[in-house]
């Protein structure tokens, strides 16, 4: 792996989003728009906001950034730029490390826009660490940027990319516990849940808004989290293709 090559990477792809307004767009304003509108639609039951708007904190802006890393890097390869690149001496690792980098950064100013607002402007309690929900979202927005970068791999088309949100996410999303709980699920549905990277997202930002103690049930929620980013990482730099014919 190569730290030059990386960096270069990272750089080029952070002057890319940066010319992209809609894409910034999308990630500054889109999370923090739809936690408003949450607010005023539980405009009678304050308690239930209270509840889901911690969690959304990770939960939307993981979707968010799933979306655009899984189009942006398809874009690479029907553009040929990821063939391009992959003819200079850069491993694969590099270009994935490099993406993951910068849009690690992007992930990280999507969440503190959107903590702002939850927990300042519209002042939602948490009964633990406020910076640590943050960090723990950042790092949930992450996986949804790397596990973004590595389904991309399957897909050929832009529409492609986009139907991987409703039929990796939008399960898991159901199933994480943020609408139901899952001890109260069918038995193999919440057995499904176990595998499901979200629910472990779900449950450490959930650890954090509620006034349970701690316990070690979230360290075991970030090391799953932390493997599974890292165990895509990997995953999406063995799969990646030079272009999509």
């Amino acid at each position: 792996m190569s730290r030059r090559a990386t960096i270069a990477t990272a750089i080029r792809v952070l002057r890319q989003l940066r010319r992209d307004r809609r894409t910034v767009a999308l990630l500054a304003v889109v999370p923090s728009l739809l936690l408003v509108l949450l607010y005023f639609a539980f405009d009678a039951q304050r308690a239930s906001f209270n509840r889901v708007a911690p969690t959304l904190v990770g939960l939307i802006p993981f979707i968010t950034m799933f979306i655009v890393t899984s189009i942006a890097m398809l874009r690479e390869r029907t553009s040929g730029t990821l063939e391009r690149l992959m003819s200079m001496p850069m491993a694969k690792v590099d270009l994935m490390a490099g993406y993951a980098i910068a849009f690690g950064l992007a992930a990280a100013a999507e969440v503190t826009i959107a903590s702002v607002v939850v927990f300042g402007v519209l002042g939602t309690p948490v009964a633990h660490s406020v910076v640590a929900l943050v960090a723990v979202a950042v790092v949930a927005t992450e996986l949804g940027m790397i596990a973004g970068l590595f389904v991309s791999a399957f897909a050929t088309t832009e529409f492609q990319a986009v139907q991987f949100m409703p039929g990796f996410v939008l399960p898991q999303l159901m199933i994480c516990g943020l609408f139901v709980p899952r001890d109260r699920m069918a038995g193999w549905l919440e057995g499904i849940s176990w595998a499901m990277p979200l629910t472990y997202v779900y449950d450490a930002l959930d650890r954090l808004a509620s006034p349970a103690a701690l316990g070690g049930g979230l360290v075991v929620d970030l090391v799953v989290i932390l493997a599974t980013a890292a165990a895509s990482l990997v995953g999406g730099a063995i799969t990646l293709r030079r272009r999509t014919a």
